[in-house]
């Protein structure tokens, strides 16, 4: 039996190659080129509508706008204390009380003398009349019951004293005498807050007087009570402006404190002084700032377009488009860095 050569081997391989292809029906085996564009994802938001404001904002603390310390117009033993610290009072209760048993002899022996004086006035007047008695006598007579008539009321007055009222209505904020103590003519006794308003004092830039009126809403936000917003206005302005600091003093009454708010608490106040109503927004996020100039991008059939913008206001999370997009265009809020004009998007969210 013959060998073949190597040569045959290699001609019967490439027979059999040739039949199988044409087995196949003569198709080549290719396959398409991929588009290699990279697609990068971006969050996006839509030009929206809605109302937008300005304001000016400053840090103060929180005072009380009545406030009122009380003290012992009279002097001796404290007897009894009415009221403690965080008691509601209102103007002219007693909230204390100071032994009287002195000042009621005082004025009991005044009221006495007074009585008989008052006898001896009207006798007196009685005979002067007739001409019974001089001009002088009857004056001196009239002096006395007068003189008398001071001294009782004063006595009187002190015997009032020894009730201590509160001059203002408000909450007992702080108390500097206990039941038992002996105090002296105006030693401190307590102190009555009133909480209602409460008030916070800005001194704002000169260059912002124009913007401030009175009446103007308010927004207060405290660092104690981060999730709440309280609204006040605009009571009082300073129509003069300090030469040193180059500001004016401007008094926000807080309206709304819903018992929360407290005296020295600290927190940021905003003064809205102009509102945009029904004006195109999108999210801050959104805008790009360079050289001085504003754009976003824009998605239109998935691919990014780079716009200039002019924003207004600034408000929250949101700025005002003036110029530049129209109602329901598609901004990119997140991912702006890794785009170029006409890049090509996927949109993972949509807000």
């Amino acid at each position: 039996m013959k060998s073949f050569s190597p040569h045959l081997h290699l001609f019967f391989l490439s027979l059999i190659l040739v039949t199988l292809q044409a087995c196949n029906g003569g198709e080549e085996m290719t396959e398409n080129p991929e588009d290699d564009t990279p697609t990068i994802p971006v969050e996006v938001s839509n030009v929206s509508r809605g109302d937008i404001s300005a304001y000016y904002s400053n840090t103060a603390t929180l005072e009380a706008e009545q406030e009122a310390t009380v003290v012992s117009k009279v002097r001796g033993i404290i007897e009894e204390l009415y009221v403690e610290e965080g008691d509601r009072v209102q103007a002219g209760q007693v909230i204390a009380k100071i032994e009287d048993e002195q000042y009621q002899i005082e004025a009991d022996r005044a009221k006495a003398t007074l009585d008989r004086l008052y006898n001896d006035f009207q006798r007196n007047k009685e005979l002067f009349e007739r001409e019974l008695i001089s001009a002088e006598a009857f004056q001196n007579s009239q002096y006395e019951y007068e003189s008398q008539k001071a001294t009782y009321d004063l006595a009187a007055l002190n015997l009032e004293y020894t009730s201590v009222r509160s001059p203002i209505s408000g909450v007992i904020s702080e108390r500097f005498v206990k039941a038992g103590n002996m105090i002296g003519t105006d030693q401190q006794m307590y102190r009555v807050t009133d909480f209602s308003p409460l008030q916070a004092v800005l001194h704002i830039p000169e260059h912002e007087m124009a913007k401030i009126r009175n009446d103007q809403r308010a927004e207060l936000r405290v660092d104690a009570l981060p999730n709440e917003t309280f609204v006040g206005h605009v009571e009082r302005i300073s129509p003069v402006v300090d030469s040193e600091t180059g500001t004016f003093k401007v008094t926000i009454y807080v309206d709304e404190t819903r018992d929360m708010l407290r005296p020295g608490m600290f927190g940021r106040v905003k003064i809205v002084y102009d509102t945009r109503e029904n004006t195109r927004m999108i999210p801050k996020s959104a805008v790009i700032s360079e050289d001085l100039a504003e754009s976003v991008y824009v998605i239109k059939d998935s691919l990014a377009f780079k716009k200039e913008i002019q924003t207004g206001y600034t408000n929250g999370s949101n700025v005002e488009i003036i110029n530049g997009l129209e109602d329901g265009e598609m901004v990119v809020t997140i991912g702006q860095g890794s785009l170029q004009d006409s890049s090509k998007v996927s949109v993972i969210e949509s807000l």
